[in-house]
């Protein structure tokens, strides 16, 4: 079994170990960055983070080895007055000459700002031996995410987006950054990316602000505007399925795309309701697969299982479900149906 839970600061070695394998702003490398992160996730499930930004760290916990298998995160308010999200705004400019009787459609990009404080879905990594098979905890640590809005909509900005990894490569550089970030600031690539977790200063200062006609870059840089790292595709895919469409926006560091949705239109959270558990005990055999969510001021937990339908309109759940999630008879909780009809 495995239960899906609010990260607690007995996670950070495993989460240390899991944010080494990836490059996200969400889940940082760092012990002493890493431990912060978990106290703001602490604070923001308990209702606590009400004037600021809050982030929202999930954990999926094998229960047969209490072993963390992965982790994916909610940050609320990812662009703002003092932290403006940074991104690259992808154009098609068409020229034409009378004279030669011909034209060319050249693609731009050009620096923008984000302060309208969007949600930002990140931080989805997964232990390699947790990955593939018929467990599908990639998705279930990205569902549960939408399960967690369509419980508390109120704490989350209408606009959800998305920033899909670019394509690294193996020692984690990208030519797109070499040849375009690089000409502008002095800093690798990892070393800008570590920087701009805490500032944008220098890449608003630095980088050109009018557009840049990418016909300039070499063909191996141009490629990578837009282009997903053949690990990201997965999450990718699983966005889509919600209802995620690409903007023109790319990261300005890696090229990888932005997806973007609007809050209530997503299957997810619009199927998610407050259910009243009517009965711990034997499920039926037309039960259905849903989400099963106890979020509380003592933090958050969920399960993906089966439920009945109760003699009074509320569900049935099985006692090992209930026993893992700490509820009881009488208790509410969340349920999101899960969609037969919508792949993996």
């Amino acid at each position: 079994m495995f239960l899906v839970r609010h990260a607690i600061p007995d996670d950070a070695p495993t989460l240390l170990r899991l944010a080494k394998t990836v490059h996200s702003g969400n889940l940082p490398p760092d012990a002493d960055a890493l431990h912060d992160r978990i106290q703001l996730s602490m604070d923001s499930f308990a209702g606590r983070c009400v004037d600021g930004p809050a982030t929202y760290m999930f954990v999926v916990v094998d229960l047969e080895n209490d072993r963390v298998a992965g982790t994916s995160s909610l940050v609320t308010g990812k662009g703002s007055a003092d932290q403006p999200r940074l991104f690259l705004r992808v154009r098609r400019r068409e020229h034409y000459s009378d004279d030669l009787q011909a034209g060319q459609v050249q693609m731009t990009v050009q620096l923008g700002e984000d302060r309208s404080g969007p949600t930002e879905l990140g931080g989805l990594v997964l232990s390699s031996s947790y990955r593939g098979g018929l467990n599908r905890l990639g998705s279930l640590l990205s569902k549960i995410r939408f399960a967690y809005v369509g419980m508390h909509p109120e704490r989350f900005n209408r606009r959800l987006i998305g920033e899909i990894m670019g394509d690294l490569t193996a020692d984690g550089r990208t030519m797109l950054w070499d040849h375009l970030g690089r000409r502008f600031i002095n800093l690798s690539y990892l070393e800008a990316d570590a920087f701009s977790r805490t500032s944008k200063e220098f890449i608003t200062s630095l980088f050109p602000k009018d557009e840049i006609y990418v016909s300039l870059l070499p063909a191996e840089a141009r490629r990578l505007i837009g282009r997903v790292s053949p690990a990201a595709i997965p999450a990718m895919r699983m966005l889509e399925r919600q209802g995620f469409c690409h903007s023109d926006e790319v990261d300005p560091f890696d090229g990888g795309p932005y997806v973007e949705a609007e809050r209530d239109e997503i299957p997810l959270v619009r199927d998610t309701s407050r259910r009243t558990i009517d009965a711990v005990g034997d499920v039926n055999t037309e039960a259905v697969e849903c989400l099963v969510c106890v979020s509380s001021e003592d933090g958050f937990a969920a399960m993906r299982c089966p439920v009945g339908q109760g003699a009074n309109g509320g569900v049935v759940l099985s006692e090992s479900v209930a026993a893992a999630l700490g509820v009881q008879a009488k208790d509410e909780v969340g349920m999101t149906v899960m969609q037969p009809s919508v792949p993996e």
